[in-house]
């Protein structure tokens, strides 16, 4: 996978809809797929290079020096692709440049460059630390029965003792929270164990937090030595270095109970989430803006109290569902999106981060924090319990050094700079407008828009962000034979590394222009089959939350047949004269599978289930999200090597085992004659070591899957006509129902449904895509 995705992407970590694009607005809204880029604005590759200085930038549009501006070498001149300004190269450039000697900024391979930039004056003049702190602040919930509180205790203390006290400059926190939310000081020096209570059932200001907590206006981070070692000072009576606090922190997980709030019987637990987020996110403000701080919230069921609240204490009162909310039924729904709304743009403007680790049966309220996770770059991972690998792995993943690691990385900031005529809609993904005005600010916005400038509090390797670009010239903007044939973008993402090193990588991409109706050849082979099924999702699952009374099916249909009418050959209204050129082949496929998907089905789920599939829909790599739209299935038997098989039902078979990654669950199906031979135990004998290897190849592809992926997914082994083949079966192409059993293969299966299968929508499709 990971050298499809250096394929698809290559150093530059850019994928596009359309890699020729047309000139005009009209000839782009024929092309009905929107212009889009899907970038990875810090993805690792073996080849990039990091310069140790600041780039040079121009002095009109202040874009960066790339391979793709004119040099003179004689005159040491630059010209920008994107305002033609002349720029003058600095002495130190010039005096050792010729057009045998080229900065590493000119290589036409080094479209994509780090450059490790000097660190802010303040600390220059001593103050280092500041910028490098980087502060993980645990928000755990006690209203859970104890086995749960005794999972998610196991996994916070595996955190802080094993994990944490290796990093230098980590500081942690701590507050847990039920009826009422309790900040635990760990810098006390009695033996009692001092904590500050804030009431739950009350909104509470940042200034109110920090009076309450002795931090008042003026405190500040605390400065740390050379030893890693706080001053007392202010905010170190809360946060302190992980292994300075070990201790501390060890006897306060042995003592936390679970919260002791009665709770009457048909009543749910008092537990005020918003409040204690609200609290978390003020301790968080008394320290520099600059601090890489993670709020990692431990949430066990819904918020019953206070602001956030999602549903009465009352048990009878059911939490709201999909049909509640599109009926205008949930009564608590748009208060507690306007508070997490508000909660994130606190949080955004302080350069902190909400991760979500939520863990319940029932919901907790992940459609309503959606908003301020999504603001802040968090982290989110939803799971049934907190014993579940899926909650344990994941959360352990966190921490994790080395190649396992996520690579978290803070304060970032993306900027774009485009040629003239392109102009920037919005960005979809786990970022915030920074209200940027620029010439290359669209009209419409898409998600993030009215901007050319975007902050990301964190950002990890796997961030993946959507630009939707618009075409604002007319027919006639460029006489014949004047305009550039070339197109050029650039992103420019700062952020701070682990390490605390502030750098900057700059992206710089070239496209081809395309002339009207002479070039649609160049724009046919030009088209992503991949990122614009993605794309289209990400469109669809946002417009499926703006827009009231949005109507998914029938808009993905209705251009998926636009598409085929402009780009399939055909006589008019001959169906069986319908043809689709290899560029456009798979699309209709990747829209079956979308129409059928999560993303658009929401019956089956809740609104949490939906909120969490739509959050990683928008921040993975197109790969990751292309398989969560169209899953991939790989069959294994004796007599073949594993190969890729098709997401069919007619690829079941009793003598096969299927492995199917849907990116939220790995499955692992054994045919019927498969899970009979494996009952009867012939694998455990010598003379079947042949059948003992076609077992374990599966599991061993499987744990490949999960070791590579952040949520870490579901693992689901199951059996042919068992109760979990539902996993398999929900994704399969219905060719089989329960209509035409008599037509299958034996050892084969039958989906009882009543949806059309793949072959049913491709011949709808073409009768409507000739139609004149």
């Amino acid at each position: 996978m990971a050298n499809a995705e250096m394929g698809g992407e290559g150093i530059d970590g850019v994928r596009m809809t359309w890699n020729a694009w047309p000139k005009t607005k009209v000839e782009a809204s024929k092309c009905v797929i929107p212009i889009a880029a899907s970038i990875a604005p810090i993805r690792p590759h073996p080849d990039m290079v990091t310069l140790p200085y600041a780039p040079l930038r121009c002095k009109t549009c202040v874009a960066v020096l790339n391979p793709f501006c004119r040099v003179d070498y004689t005159a040491k001149i630059w010209i920008c692709p994107f305002c033609f300004q002349r720029n003058h190269f600095p002495p130190h450039y010039a005096s050792a440049m010729s057009e045998n000697n080229i900065p590493g900024e000119l290589y036409p391979q080094y479209t994509t460059i780090n450059y490790s930039l000097p660190p802010p004056p303040a600390a220059a003049h001593g103050e280092a630390a500041t910028a490098q702190t980087t502060v993980c602040l645990f928000v755990l919930d006690t209203c859970m029965i104890e086995e749960e509180m005794g999972y998610v205790k196991s996994a916070v203390r595996r955190a802080i003792v094993s994990a944490l006290p290796e990093k230098e400059n980590v500081m942690v926190g701590f507050i847990s929270y039920g009826t009422q939310v309790h900040v635990h000081e760990l810098g006390f020096s009695d033996i009692m164990n001092k904590v500050y209570i804030f009431r739950g059932d009350k909104e509470i200001s940042k200034d109110q937090v920090l009076d309450q907590l002795g931090l008042g206006r003026k405190a500040a981070f605390p400065k740390v030595a050379q030893t890693g070692v706080a001053s007392n000072a202010g905010v170190n009576r809360f946060l302190l270095p992980a292994s300075d606090c070990e201790y501390t922190l060890n006897a306060l997980l042995d003592e936390l109970e679970t919260d002791q709030w009665p709770v009457p019987p048909g009543s749910r637990s008092l537990r005020c989430t918003g409040a204690a987020l609200s609290v978390a996110a003020g301790l968080l403000a008394a320290c520099s803006p600059g601090t890489g701080a993670r709020i990692i919230a431990l949430v066990g069921g819904p918020c019953t109290e206070g602001p956030g609240t999602i549903v009465s204490k009352d048990l009878s009162e059911p939490v709201r569902s999909h049909k509640d909310l599109d009926k205008d039924a949930a009564p608590y729904f748009q208060k507690a999106v306007k508070f997490y709304d508000s909660l994130g743009k606190q949080l955004v403007s302080q350069g902190h981060v909400l991760d979500l680790f939520a863990s319940a049966l029932d919901q907790v309220g992940v459609a309503e924090m959606k908003v301020a996770v999504e603001k802040t770059g968090g982290l989110v991972v939803l799971s049934e319990s907190f014993g579940h690998s899926v909650f344990k792995d994941s959360f352990k993943r966190l921490f994790d050094e080395g190649e396992q690691s996520l690579s978290l990385c803070s304060n970032g900031t993306l900027e774009i700079y485009c040629s003239k005529d392109i102009k920037i809609q919005g960005i979809i993904g786990p970022c915030t407008s920074l209200e940027k005005k620029g010439v290359s600010v669209a009209d419409t916005v898409i998600g993030q828009g009215n901007t050319m400038a975007w902050k990301m509090c964190s950002l990890d390797k796997n961030t993946n962000l959507t630009v939707y670009f618009d075409i604002s010239s007319g027919e006639r903007s460029n006489p014949p034979g004047t305009a550039n044939p070339q197109l050029y973008l650039q992103f420019l993402t700062s952020y701070q590394n682990f390490e605390g090193q502030m750098m900057l990588r700059v992206t710089t991409v070239s496209r081809n222009w395309v002339e009207s109706g002479v070039g649609s050849e160049e724009l046919v082979q030009g088209f992503d089959q991949e990122t614009a099924a993605v794309v289209m999702a990400r469109l669809c699952s946002h417009k499926m939350e703006m827009e009231e009374g949005f109507d998914a099916t029938r808009w993905l249909d209705r251009n998926l047949i636009r598409l085929c009418s402009k780009f399939g050959e055909y006589r008019k209204d001959d169906p069986a004269s319908f043809s689709l050129n290899l560029c456009f082949s798979l699309f209709p496929q990747f829209m079956f599978n979308l129409r059928r998907s999560q993303f658009v089905q929401v019956f089956n789920n809740s609104p949490d289930e939906t909120a969490y599939f739509r959050m990683l829909l928008n921040r993975e790599s197109i790969t990751n999200a292309a398989v969560m739209i169209q899953p991939s299935l790989i069959s294994y038997s004796f007599n073949s090597p594993p190969s890729p098989a098709l997401l069919d039902v007619a690829s079941i078979g009793a003598d096969r085992i299927l492995l199917l990654d849907s990116y939220f669950s790995v499955v692992i199906f054994h045919g019927m004659t498969i899970a009979q031979w494996r009952n009867m135990g012939y694998q455990n004998q010598p003379e079947h070591e042949a059948f003992k290897q076609l077992l374990e190849a599966p599991h061993q592809e499987a744990q490949m899957v999960v070791h590579d992926r952040f949520p870490v997914p579901r693992l689901v082994v199951c059996d042919q006509h068992g109760s979990q083949a539902r996993f398999l079966l929900a994704k399969l192409n219905p060719s089989a129902t329960y209509n035409n059993v008599n037509d299958m293969a034996a050892g084969s299966d039958v989906i009882f449904t009543d949806d059309v299968s793949l072959q049913v929508f491709f011949e709808h499709l073409q009768r409507l895509a000739v139609q004149s």
